[in-house]
């Protein structure tokens, strides 16, 4: 076999395409037999060309796996013998390394079966050698052996700690230096605890030491080996760096801005400090580091380039990256440090710095929004003044940041649009493509909540938006859509006048087919969809059927992009149809399931080929130092597809939603798809799946209702989608999704009341439990910091959704609440403390409110612990607290029973502030009045009628809270029936206040009625005197109170 053999590895090495495919498999034949394995050791040790003796190893290593329990022991010695020899013998590098990896392999099999045991002595005098290869080699089995027989070392490990050490402080040897590094890092997975962590510390100064010299030298790979080795130890859950954070801080910082060095080098740095910020930023809060790394971060961010190429490697963008990761984490800790760069540099005769300065500001707006809107005219004053520097570089900074402000700042960023509107519509019209594109992405940002005071900014806007559309390149054309549908959205009705030429635009862009252009197609549908739903139904129906049928067709041009706006289009086109979408189902629910059913790519490819089952030895190169583990060769996700799949799953619901009875042939694909993909590996699609599963039910409602055995089909799929919730709210580490799980099941109990959950109330209990003790799974903490960490902020997105389960529960429930109320509010009131953001507290308050509103009498076993809070609350400096608190005390006074007496006097006096020209927020007036109703409506005698009705009158009609309406005129319907002698000074004031509710287009028809039958007793009582007063009033409120009164 051996000279057949050798002839097969020399052809195998042929460049001949054919030679080498024969070559191929007549070596898989012979692999099969164990004589390959002799064979292979000789022509290792005496083929005569340096690539036969490699690709001699690396078959070695691929078949001996299999044959080596075959061997004699007399074949075992020889193989070791030999590739001990080719490890010190042999002069080629390349077929050094390969032996060693064969050492690797069989000494997975032979070290503990006891076979080798010279093995780890014949390393430790290997390394020691006076010949730099014998060093080398002996370090790379060290790092290969770690792999296969890691635990041999662990008696072993101070010994190997002091050889490394020693190693990495090779004088002689660059090569030794960079093996050393290469075995301290293999080490890294043996060291878990105790005292294998504190001895790895203790390598932390020499590699340090090391990659400092090696800087200095211009040996910059060896460095970059050092920071990946920091890079395994953050990412290591065993606590390895210790105090060593500062000194790799240092370092890391050192070499970032050292503007000498590759870019490749100072990328490596920049990176660590990146992953410190992500997952130790509790290590660099202890330690103060966040202020050293801000003040070398920002200036690297002005190390732009004002090319357009996309440098991954790019300076400043890895620091801005590093900022935004940091202020994501420690907004408190990262915001005064990047103001005040910001204040200093912005007036720079540098450009780069000037740039620098305001796109730092946009960098940390996710991060630290709170802190940002408390500065935000400065803030804002800064970035505009940018807008029109005389630099572009400048100016595009700026509408980078202003498209940050606008998707951040919200709804405090609104407040300034006289200010932001003007000069981001100049910015539309800048020179620059760049500035231009930013701008058109700020504009769609800012527009899109502006609601009604967009209306007056309409005609500039739609002018220049609708030019540029005609007159600018495809990018600018698809970021110039997207604001258009901003505005659109935001305009709502009053956007009518342009949409006819808006629609007319999109036939063109609706029907391209150059795939160039397919992304402005998307964007076009998209716009359609928008502009759709600001029309409305009746301006779109009639117009409809050729953007369906562009809408269709482009589902054959293969761009998941398109695919996945042309569902978005048709979500928006259901919820405008409603139930006569159903026309269209039989089209589009065959795309709406391909989508939904793509393979997204997601993949782990196993490799396998060392198994000693495998008979090829397919991907064999004469390179191949890969040792026999199974390794993962490919992870990919298609995030085009990804993000198709998403918006499929949502058109899926949103359909089963709006056509309800006509959705019966697709519902049970439907429920098998939102099924699956709620527990799909990324967040996006779960949360569409978890908002579609609701539809689905809504659906299944509404198609079963008339059948016979429609019950127990509803209820089975019931059962699908409480189980499917309950798990999401304990399991999925998502808070967004376990958000929206929260909100379903609150509201499937508004829409089904208690008997859709009373099957699952004990694990539905469990569940909620979890999320208000912290415990679930989307609750872990992903670094090492504290739970009382001063940089913890209200969780808005999951801890807001989880308070609105309560007073569904309390709704549903009623007064069969208290029970589970009460396994509740212990943890419920941990989030009322003074050390928590006040967002806590308005959460809290907020949801004791509508649960005290709806479980009733119970509560009262609640009130000493709730009143002193909310009391409290109502001279918060937040006006959303203290609106809350004056519902929740009006509430509490109306359920509490005789243990809420005692506070009527310290009620009123709370209340009292409210109604003052101090207060400006007319919700907050409007809840106090509503509070105070209640009050007098509950116990009249503890109220001082004379001096609380002239304030509570003067506070009326309601501003803007109407939900507080019946409250307050049911208060004064009692008063005034019950003849109270002190409502009656006050009839004309009466009268005033009704008139003006009559007419209100924002009262309720039963506020209305009630105010109506208030006035007709008046009328009764007082008959002719009262009509001096009506005659005094405008005559459409006149006339609307005589209709009241002929009626009644």
């Amino acid at each position: 076999m051996a000279q057949s053999l050798e002839l097969l590895l020399i052809q195998f090495l042929m460049p001949d395409n054919d030679a080498r495919r024969q070559a191929e498999d007549q070596i898989k034949r012979l692999a099969k037999d164990p004589q390959v394995v002799p064979a292979l050791v000789q022509h290792l040790r005496t083929a005569k060309t340096p690539n036969v003796r490699q690709l001699a190893a690396v078959l070695l290593r691929k078949r001996i796996t299999g044959h080596w329990g075959k061997l004699s022991p007399q074949m075992k010695q020889e193989v070791k013998q030999s590739l001990i020899e080719s490890i010190t013998v042999e002069n080629s590098p390349p077929v050094r390394r390969a032996s060693a990896n064969v050492v690797s392999v069989v000494a997975k099999y032979a070290v503990p079966a006891g076979e080798w045991p010279d093995l780890l002595t014949f390393l430790f005098q290997c390394s020691q050698s006076a010949q730099e290869d014998h060093r080398e080699v002996a370090l790379i089995l060290f790092s290969s052996l770690t792999e296969t027989i890691g635990n041999t070392f662990r008696p072993y490990f101070a010994d190997l700690q002091a050889l490394l050490l020693k190693c990495m402080q090779d004088e002689n040897s660059s090569r030794v230096r960079v093996a050393a590094l290469k075995a301290v890092g293999s080490f890294l997975e043996f060291t878990s605890d105790g005292d294998d962590v504190v001895k790895f510390r203790d390598f932390i100064p020499s590699i340090l030491n090391v990659a400092r010299k090696c800087i200095a030298s211009g040996e910059e790979d060896v460095a970059i080996l050092a920071f990946e080795i920091f890079d395994e130890l953050i990412e290591s859950p065993a606590p390895l760096l210790g105090d060593s954070v500062k000194s790799i801080v240092q370092f890391s910082l050192e070499v970032s801005c050292n503007q000498t060095l590759e870019s490749s080098t100072r990328h490596q740095a920049i990176q660590i400090v990146s992953w410190l910020a992500k997952y130790k930023y509790t290590s660099l809060k202890k330690h103060k580091l966040v202020v050293p790394i801000l003040q070398v971060m920002c200036p690297l961010l002005a190390e732009s380039s004002d090319q357009e190429d996309d440098d991954d490697l790019a300076t400043d963008r890895a620091a801005a990256e590093v900022i935004d990761t940091l202020a994501m984490n420690l907004p408190k800790h990262v915001f005064p440090t990047v103001f005040e760069f910001s204040s200093v540099y912005c007036q720079s005769t540098d450009l780069k710095f000037r740039e620098a300065s305001v796109t730092a500001l946009g960098v940390i707006s996710e991060g630290c929004f709170d802190l940002i809107k408390e500065k935000l005219d400065i803030i804002l004053n800064i970035v505009l003044g940018a807008l029109r520097d005389p630099e572009k570089m400048v100016r595009g900074a700026a509408s980078f940041s202003l498209g940050q402000f606008a998707e951040y700042l919200q709804p405090e960023i609104l407040s300034h649009y006289q200010s932001f509107l003007p000069c981001v519509l100049n910015a539309i019209e800048d020179t620059s493509e760049e500035v231009k594109e930013k701008s058109y992405y700020a504009l769609a940002a800012f527009c899109e909540n502006m609601g009604e005071e967009i209306v007056a900014y309409l005609d500039p806007l739609m002018g220049k938006l609708m030019a540029a559309l005609q007159n600018s390149p495809r990018n600018l054309q698809e970021t110039c859509m997207s604001a258009i549908g901003s505005v659109a959205a935001a305009a709502e009705q009053a956007f009518n006048p342009y949409a006819g030429r808006v629609l007319e635009s999109m036939k063109f862009f609706m029907v391209l087919t150059n795939d160039e252009d397919l992304r402005a197609r998307a964007r076009s549908t998209e716009l359609v969809g928008i502009v759709a739903m600001s029309v409305g139904r009746n301006g779109m129906e009639a117009i409809l059927p050729p953007f369906i049928d562009a809408a269709i067709s482009g589902f054959g041009l293969e761009f998941s992009e398109l695919r996945e706006y042309t569902h978005g289009f048709f979500s928006n086109i259901a919820e405008i149809l409603d139930d006569t979408f159903a026309q269209y189902l039989p089209r589009v629910m065959p795309l709406v399931f391909a989508s939904c059913n793509l393979d997204d790519g997601s993949a782990v490819n196993i490799d396998e080929s060392d198994g000693e089952d495998v008979n090829d030895f397919g991907g064999v190169s004469s390179d191949d130092e890969a040792h026999d583990e199974p390794r993962i060769r490919n992870i990919s996700v298609r995030t085009g597809v990804l993000d198709e799949k998403a918006a499929a799953t949502q058109a899926l619901g949103l359909f089963a939603l709006h056509t309800k009875s006509s959705f019966a042939p697709y519902l049970e694909d439907s429920l098998k798809i939102m099924d699956k993909h709620s527990g799909y590996f990324h967040e996006d699609v779960r949360l569409q799946a978890i908002t579609g599963l609701k539809h689905i039910l809504a659906a299944a409602h509404a198609i079963f209702q008339t059948h016979n055995d429609g019950t127990g089909k509803a209820n089975e799929i019931l059962d699908t989608v409480m189980n499917i919730y309950i798990k999401t709210m304990a399991e999925d580490d998502d808070k967004e999704v376990v958000a929206q799980a929260c909100l379903s099941i609150a509201d499937i109990m508004k829409d089904y009341g208690y008997v859709a959950i009373q099957n699952y109330l004990p694990a539905l209990v469990d569940a909620t439990l979890l999320l208000l003790r912290e415990k679930a799974a989307c609750q872990q903490l992903e670094d090492e910091s504290d739970d009382d960490d001063d940089d913890a902020g209200h969780d808005e997105i999951l801890m807001d959704a989880v308070s609105d389960l309560l007073p569904a529960f309390a709704k549903c429930m009623g007064s069969h609440f208290e029970p589970v109320f009460a396994s509740f509010f212990e943890p419920l009131m941990k989030f009322a403390k003074a050390s928590r953001p006040p967002q806590d507290r308005t959460m809290v308050v907020a949801s004791l409110a509508e649960v005290t509103q709806d479980m009733g009498a119970p509560i009262a076993a609640y009130v000493d612990r709730i009143m002193p809070l909310v009391l409290k609350e109502l001279g918060s400096p937040h006006a959303t607290n203290r609106r809350n608190a004056a519902f929740c005390v009006g509430e509490l006074c109306k359920n509490g029973g005789e243990t809420a007496l005692k506070y009527f006097g310290d009620v009123l006096r709370g209340i009292y502030p409210l109604f003052g020209e101090s207060e400006t927020d007319l919700g907050v007036r409007d809840n106090a009045a509503g509070a105070t109703a209640r009050m007098i409506v509950v116990h009249p005698q503890l109220v001082p009628l004379n001096q609380v009705l002239p304030v509570l009158l003067k506070s009326l009609p309601l501003k803007e809270d109407q939900e507080e309406s019946m409250a307050v005129y049911s208060c004064i319907y009692s008063l005034v029936m019950a003849s109270n002698p002190q409502i009656v000074s006050h009839v004309p004031d009466l009268v005033k206040i009704f008139g003006q509710v009559v007419e209100s287009p924002v009262e309720k028809a039963e506020v209305k009625a009630i105010v109506g039958r208030t006035f007709s007793h008046l009328i009764s009582v007082y008959g002719d005197q009262l009509h001096p007063l009506i005659s005094g009033l405008p005559p459409s409120q006149a006339n609307a109170l005589a209709a009241f009164a002929s009626s009644s």
